[in-house]
């Protein structure tokens, strides 16, 4: 009767034990104040701009001679042809606003693509992951079964990502028809240079493998040669897939907006997958509210480009002062540069739990153990940037302290 797969998740694990842990402590300490660096959430809120295009929007819904009622089903225009011109056409990358398709975020994205795909086919994750490229294969049957011993599925290409290979994976000897990849990365903020997705745009093409490509952090991108869009390389159009999101660079998290791009040139078995994903949308999806598509609209408006970059510039030196205090206090840590996120090993041989508790007693600060996002997570711990200045800088004291 019911889908057995769901039996198989093993994800919920990891923020629950994580609440449980940070709840029992405060309970036994009601004095400590707990600072929680372990949020993948945006503090900041939205800026004036899109408050402004919210509210005009929000008067024409309340005229009849302005209301809309369903949005068209891949997005409204006006929406879809600013981020082709913004997002793409401006960066060199030929992607037309009929190839872009409006949702409510990357993440519901990244997990209803694999339905176009056939229950078959092989999927490889990178090694810390991102849980719902994993889960949402699980839900689909295509995982196989978990083995504890290993803590991977069965029938998963596993593409470590360690201190050893500059947290990049490796491009697998046998590429599986589905390959998820994100950069800059969540959890490790790892980025990858141009050159080097090439290389597996090219494998790809060879392999007829389909790229996931996530790109939701890529707003924080601050190094030169670091490419915004799998569609800056050569022969993506075919071979790739890509998502992107408000929610980081915008403040979106609780308004909820993003977009997938399905080049018309990606077809495989004779079919083209933008016409799949297009079926797919207008059976299963109601459109994104017309308020949030002006909001969307309004990031891309010369007052809203200045005002979201000082935002992203205020979680940047958040994530430059962790990064740093943690450098300076001895420990081995990466991230922060081109993304949000801290990746540090744990000390002194720890377990990725072993240093969450030590953290929690002895510093009153929050993360999240790396083992939660995979195997090679284990021995490293998760940061982030979107707390406060002060609260953020506190903490590294009290890390400097331990």
């Amino acid at each position: 009767m019911i889908n057995k797969n769901y039996q198989k998740l093993q994800g919920s694990y990891l923020f629950s034990e994580t609440a449980k842990r940070t709840a029992a402590f405060a309970q036994a300490h009601p004095d400590r104040s707990l600072i929680r660096l372990g949020i993948g959430d945006v503090t900041l809120p939205l800026v004036p701009a899109v408050q402004e295009a919210m509210h005009r929007a929000v008067d024409e819904m309340g005229k009849a001679e302005t209301f809309r009622g369903y949005a068209p089903e891949q997005g409204y225009e006006f929406l879809r042809e600013v981020i082709a011109e913004k997002d793409y056409r401006d960066r060199g990358c030929q992607i037309d606003g009929d190839e872009i398709f409006i949702s409510d975020g990357a993440k519901c994205d990244c997990g209803n693509t694999q339905e176009l795909f056939s229950q078959e086919v092989r999927i490889a994750v990178c090694d810390p992951v991102y849980p719902v490229y994993l889960d949402t294969n699980v839900m689909a049957g295509r995982t196989g079964d978990f083995c504890r011993e290993s803590g991977r599925y069965g029938d998963v290409t596993y593409m470590p990502c360690t201190l050893e290979n500059g947290f990049l994976p490796e491009i697998p000897e046998k590429m599986p028809e589905l390959v998820y990849l994100c950069f800059p990365n969540n959890p490790t903020g790892s980025a990858i240079r141009k050159e080097e997705l090439q290389k597996w745009v090219d494998a790809a093409n060879k392999s007829g493998s389909v790229l996931l490509y996530d790109a939701a952090y890529e707003a924080y991108i601050t190094e030169d040669g670091i490419p915004h869009s799998i569609y800056e390389c050569d022969g993506a159009r075919t071979c790739a897939i890509e998502f992107r999101s408000f929610s980081k660079n915008a403040g979106f998290t609780g308004v909820r907006l993003g977009f997938t791009v399905v080049p018309s040139e990606l077809v495989r078995d004779g079919v083209s997958l933008r016409d799949l994903w297009f079926r797919r949308q207008g059976t299963k999806y109601n459109g994104t509210p017309y308020i949030v598509q002006r909001a969307g609209q309004a990031v891309y408006a010369p007052d809203g480009q200045k005002q979201i970059r000082e935002q992203i510039g205020y979680y940047m030196k958040n994530a430059a002062v962790i990064r740093e205090g943690l450098l300076s206090c001895g420990y081995q840590a990466s991230g922060g540069v081109n993304s949000p996120y801290i990746w540090l090993k744990t000390p002194n041989g720890m377990t990725s739990w072993q240093f969450f508790d030590l953290l929690l007693e002895q510093a009153g600060v929050i993360g999240t153990p790396g083992s939660g996002f995979g195997p090679s997570g284990e021995g490293y711990f998760r940061l982030t940037a979107f707390g406060s200045h002060e609260s953020t800088q506190e903490a590294v004291e009290r890390i400097r302290r331990m």
